[in-house]
C-alpha cells in the first residue's frame, strides 16, 4: 500500500510541476497521468482485501499502462515503461503467486501498446513534457521493483531463519528418546520420527499399525486407549513390547483438532532393567548391612560376658574385700575398672545401634515422670562435670511431665547429650539441661557454651561413627552418641535438631510426642537444679 501511495505522489508531483511550467495542457498527457493516478489509488484500496484484491490491483496497472501508452505514442512514447507496471506491482506485493500474473499482464500491455503503435495513428506527447513523463514513468516502475526486491530479500532472510529453526526442531525430534507418531483414528501411523522401538524405526513404521509395537495380548488394551483418546482427547497405557524381553512400553495418546492422534512411545525396558538391578543391589546391601548388625550384636554379647567378669573382679580388688593391696596395685585395679566401664558403655552403644539398624530394637513403653529420668542423669553426670570444671544445671518444670515412652531410652538420650556437651565445653563453661512440655510433645534441650561445631561437621553429625572436633576430642568417644539420640527419638516418632556456631556453643533439641493427656495442658513454672 505504501508504494502505491508513492506512485500516486510521484504522478501528482509530476503533473503539478508540468502544469506550473505550462507544459501540461488539457489533452492526452493529462489523461495518461489521470489513468496512472487512478490505478495507484485503486491499487491502494484493492490491496487491503488480500490476495484477490492484490490480483485486481495488478490487472488495474496493466490496463492503466496500456491506456497511458496509447495516449502518449505507444511503446515509443515517454510512458512506455508503465507497460512494466503490473510486474512491478506484483514484485512490490512480495507474492510469488502474483509474479506470473504480473509478468503476463505486463507482456499483454506491451503487446497491445505495440499493436496500437503499428496499426493506429496514436496521439503524441509534447516534446517539452516527454522527458519529464519518461523520468516519472521510469521512477515509479523502479520504485515498485525496488520495494519488491527489498521485501523479497527480507522475506528470504526470514525464510532462511525459519528453515534453520525447522531443521533444528526436526533434529531435536529425531534425536529425542521417544518415538513420536501421527495416527489416524484406527491407529495407522501416518508419519513418525524419533527413536526406534524394537525392530521398527520411525520410517519403517509409517503406513503400519501402531499395534506392531506391542505384544498380541496387548492389542485390545491399545484399541481401547485409541478409542478413549479419540473421544476424550487423551489416554495412556503400559504395554508389553512385541519384541519381548522384560519391561514395558509407555504409550501416551493425545487427540488433535484435525481429528488425528499424536502418540508418544517410550521404551522403558532399559529403565526396568536398571530399576531391577538397583533393587537387587539394594537388597544385597540391606542383607550385608543386616549381617553386619547381627555380627556386631553377637560380638557385643560375646564381649560383655568376659568384660563383666573383669569389671567384677577389679571392683572386688579396688574395694579390698579380701584384704589390703599396695597403692600401685589399687591404682591399677581402679584403672582396670574405669577402662572396663568405658568399654562396656561402648559395647552397649554398638549393641543398641546394631539392634536399631537390624530393626530388632523394641521399646519398653511405660508411663513415668520424665523429670525423674532426667534428674537421675543429672545426678549421675554431676561428678564428671565437677571433674571437668564445668557448671551443670537443670531447668525442669515444677509440675509432673508424664510420658508414655521407653524410660531407658529417654535416660540414654539425656546422658549422651550431656556427655557430649561436657566433652566439648572448656573449664569454667556451663551446660544447661531444659525439660519442658508443649501439648503432647516432650522437649529436651541441652545447651553448652563450648567450642561449637563447624558447619562441615554439623552436616555429618547424627550418622553412626561420625565425630566432630579435633583428634583429641574424637579419641574420647565412639561417634555413636548423637546417632543413638536421633535413632531413639525417631523410634518414639520424634526427631533431633542441632544448632551451633564456632566459638558460640551448641544447642541440641530433642522433641518426642510422648506426653500423656493433660501432662502439659498449660505452661508450668520451672525449677532449677545446680
Amino acid at each position: 500500500m505504501l508504494w502505491h501511495a508513492g506512485w500516486a505522489v510521484a504522478i501528482a508531483a509530476t503533473g503539478a510541476g508540468l502544469a506550473a511550467r505550462g507544459l501540461l495542457p488539457v489533452g492526452p498527457e493529462l489523461m495518461a497521468l489521470a489513468a496512472g493516478g487512478a490505478a495507484a489509488g485503486l491499487g491502494a484500496i484493492l490491496s487491503l482485501f488480500g490476495g484477490p484484491g492484490r490480483a485486481g490491483a495488478v490487472l488495474a496497472w496493466g490496463l492503466a499502462g496500456a491506456v497511458a501508452c496509447h495516449l502518449t505514442g505507444g511503446t515509443a512514447g515517454p510512458l512506455a515503461a508503465w507497460c512494466l507496471a503490473p510486474a512491478a506491482a506484483a514484485t512490490a506485493f512480495r507474492s510469488r503467486e502474483l509474479l506470473a500474473l504480473g509478468a503476463a499482464t505486463a507482456l499483454a500491455a506491451a503487446a497491445v501498446s505495440t499493436l496500437d503503435a503499428v496499426l493506429l495513428d496514436l496521439p503524441q506527447a509534447s516534446a517539452a513534457a516527454a522527458p519529464w513523463l519518461s523520468l516519472m514513468a521510469l521512477s515509479t516502475v523502479t520504485l515498485g521493483f525496488a520495494a519488491g526486491l527489498v521485501g523479497y530479500q527480507g522475506a528470504s532472510q526470514r525464510d532462511a531463519r525459519r528453515r534453520e529453526r525447522a531443521d533444528q526442531i526436526l533434529e531435536m525430534i529425531e534425536g529425542q528418546p521417544l518415538l513420536l507418531a501421527s495416527l489416524d483414528r484406527s491407529g495407522r501411523v501416518l508419519s513418525a520420527a524419533g527413536a526406534p522401538i524394537g525392530d521398527y524405526g520411525a520410517r519403517q513404521l509409517e503406513g503400519r499399525s501402531l499395534g506392531h509395537l506391542v505384544a498380541e495380548s496387548e492389542l485390545p488394551a491399545l484399541a481401547a486407549a485409541l478409542h478413549t483418546a479419540g473421544h476424550e482427547g487423551r489416554a495412556s497405557l503400559y504395554a508389553e513390547p512385541a519384541a519381548g524381553g522384560e519391561g514395558w512400553l509407555e504409550i501416551t495418546l493425545r487427540a488433535t483438532l484435525s481429528g488425528r492422534i499424536i502418540a508418544a512411545v517410550r521404551d522403558a525396558r532399559e529403565q526396568f532393567a536398571r530399576e531391577k538391578r538397583l533393587e537387587a543391589e539394594r537388597f544385597t546391601a540391606e542383607q550385608q548391612n543386616a549381617g553386619k548388625s547381627r555380627f556386631l550384636a553377637n560380638m557385643s554379647h560375646e564381649l560383655r560376658t568376659p568384660l563383666n567378669a573383669i569389671m567384677g573382679f577389679s571392683d572386688i580388688m579396688r574395694q579390698r574385700l579380701f584384704g589390703p593391696l599396695g597403692d600401685r596395685y589399687a591404682e591399677y585395679a581402679e584403672l582396670i575398672h574405669e577402662s572396663g566401664t568405658h568399654l562396656l558403655e561402648l559395647i552397649n552403644d554398638v549393641l543398641d545401634m546394631s539392634k536399631i539398624e537390624a530393626e530388632r530394637f523394641e521399646l519398653a513403653i511405660e508411663t513415668f515422670d520424665a523429670r525423674d529420668a532426667v534428674s537421675a542423669v543429672l545426678r549421675l553426670m554431676r561428678g564428671q562435670a565437677d571433674r571437668s570444671g564445668v557448671h551443670l544445671r537443670g531447668v525442669l518444670p515444677i509440675a509432673a511431665l508424664y510420658a508414655d515412652a521407653d524410660r531407658r531410652a529417654v535416660k540414654q538420650i539425656a546422658m549422651n547429650l550431656i556427655s557430649n556437651a561436657l566433652k566439648f565445653t572448656p573449664r569454667n563453661g556451663s551446660v544447661t539441661v531444659t525439660v519442658q512440655g508443649h501439648g503432647d510433645t516432650l522437649e529436651l534441650v541441652v545447651a553448652d557454651t563450648g567450642v561449637g561445631i563447624a558447619q562441615d561437621d554439623l552436616d555429618r553429625l547424627g550418622r553412626p561413627f561420625e565425630q566432630a572436633g579435633d583428634a583429641e576430642q574424637r579419641a574420647a568417644g565412639s561417634g555413636l552418641g548423637l546417632s543413638l539420640v536421633r535413632a531413639f527419638a525417631r523410634l518414639h516418632g520424634g526427631d533431633m535438631t542441632v544448632e551451633s556456631a564456632m566459638g558460640e556453643g551448641t544447642t541440641v533439641t530433642v522433641r518426642l510426642p510422648v506426653l500423656t493427656d493433660g501432662a502439659a495442658a498449660a505452661p508450668t513454672p520451672l525449677r532449677r537444679q545446680g
